[in-house]
């Protein structure tokens, strides 16, 4: 073997040290996050860049299904849907502007999760949830109460002006039935927080 065989061979075997380096590394810093339990979670790195030369391979983390993850935590956390409902207090049609509000935010941020990371299990996990909680836990809920409930509310309430929301919603004739399955739904819904 001559001298120039035996570089290239040299810098094959570098780039392949290197390659399985550069991928301990991404095992040590991005799966399992060495470096913050290490430092007590002072440390976030959020890209590396490997190689030698002009060859270089840029390594960075994917926060996306996280950042969606957590938006759709906080919407339940700090709307009706996820908060215990007042029976006394909380008026019938803001709970339904919130649960609309929520519904329309939660199914957007579904869609903004990217379609190549469905397969990533907890990616999955992310989505089947949001579609649970809004098809299963408040789509039944809406379908049976919501628009009954709103036409009656549209003309009633010019009639009764002087009562406040939560005396004049107690006048609907199935206020009981209505509410109860609106606590019900609640609960299931925060469990799902």
């Amino acid at each position: 073997m001559d001298d120039q065989h035996r570089k290239l061979a040299f810098y094959c075997l570098i780039a392949i040290v290197l390659i399985v380096l550069g991928s301990a590394l991404y095992v040590i810093i991005f799966r399992q996050n060495i470096f913050g339990q290490i430092l007590g979670g002072g440390l976030i790195i959020n890209e590396a860049e490997l190689g030698i030369g002009n060859q270089k391979i840029k390594l960075k983390r994917d926060h996306t299904d996280l950042q969606i993850a957590y938006k759709l935590w906080v919407e339940l956390n700090t709307r009706k849907i996820g908060v215990k409902i007042d029976r006394e207090n909380d008026v019938i049609i803001e709970i339904y502007n919130s649960w609309y509000s929520f519904f329309t935010v939660a199914r957007e941020l579904t869609k903004d999760i990217p379609v190549a990371k469905l397969n990533r299990e907890h990616t999955r996990n992310i989505v089947e949830l949001s579609l649970k909680v809004l098809n299963i836990g408040i789509r039944p809920h809406l379908t049976r109460w919501q628009a009954k409930y709103r036409r009656w509310h549209d003309q009633a309430k010019v009639d009764n002006l002087e009562m406040s929301p939560q005396e004049f919603q107690q006048t609907y004739a199935h206020y009981n039935e209505l509410i109860e399955d609106m606590i019900s739904v609640n609960k299931n819904l925060i469990k799902y927080k």
